[in-house]
């Protein structure tokens, strides 16, 4: 991820708030659709229409040769899942749908992991989990904090119910371009230090992915799906946020 970290003015982030709803909503859409039978196909076709409706383009429809406007990454699958016709929700599936819209040249990223009928309740509580991961995490989100702070709080809750957090697949920065610095990791490694000192007006995107096995990941022949090594369920929250002064702003909660 090269490049500076970028803090935004009163203006960019007026504009990132755009975008960011625009993904919020997007997710709440969404969200009504998932039902067992449906393809992640239709969900992906759906998306894309409806943030090209509301003045988006999709963030990651031919971003780097990635073929659809959202990820769809069902039960094992930790993100990067690709949408296809033969693809449908079965019960007791867990789907992270990961999105991101662009509106007038900023961006917004969010992930959200919806229950399927009749989900077991361990892998109910891996969902709930994991949102609770992202929330402890914003708390951190702070001027003055440093990114081990988002690191430490999501890591430490995620480890109390015995779970693995995904370690090759991080957060990042956001603004005119999708991945920004800095890398936003959800645990802790010594030889990292204290990473970036936050400061207002810097914009993130906090993601949770937390496993119910192991935080090991092998990446499948497409070159994109990402799952979990053991086979194992795994859940996703995402929201992109602004650091402030005394608490962080969520942009893609609607």
């Amino acid at each position: 991820m090269s490049g500076r970290i970028t803090v935004k003015s009163p203006s960019q982030l007026e504009k990132m708030r755009v975008a960011g709803r625009l993904v919020g909503e997007t997710l709440n859409y969404l969200e009504k659709l998932v039902e067992v039978g449906i393809s992640t196909y239709e969900l992906d076709r759906e998306a894309e229409a409806f943030i090209r409706k509301h003045g988006g383009v999709p963030s990651f429809l031919n971003y780097e040769g990635y073929p659809a406007s959202i990820c769809t990454s069902i039960n094992e699958v930790v993100v990067h899942g690709i949408p296809n016709k033969k693809t449908k929700l079965r019960d007791g599936d867990i789907i992270s749908i990961d999105c991101g819209a662009i509106v007038d040249g900023w961006h917004g990223d969010a992930a959200r992991t919806f229950l399927v009928g009749n989900v077991a309740p361990e892998v109910r509580k891996l969902v709930e989990v994991t949102r609770e991961c992202f929330f402890l995490g914003a708390e951190q989100a702070v001027e003055g904090n440093h990114l081990i702070d988002i690191a430490r709080a999501v890591e430490t809750h995620a480890k109390e119910y015995g779970y693995g957090v995904i370690r090759d697949m991080v957060g990042h920065g956001i603004g005119t371009s999708m991945h920004e610095p800095p890398e936003v990791p959800n645990y802790v490694d010594p030889r990292m230090g204290k990473g970036v000192k936050l400061t207002r007006g810097m914009t993130l995107a906090v993601e949770p992915m937390i496993a119910l096995g192991t935080w090991r990941i092998v990446i499948g022949r497409d070159g994109w799906t990402c799952s979990t090594a053991d086979g194992k369920p795994a859940a996703h929250y995402e929201n992109t946020l602004i650091v402030g002064e005394n608490a962080c702003e969520v942009l893609t909660l609607v």
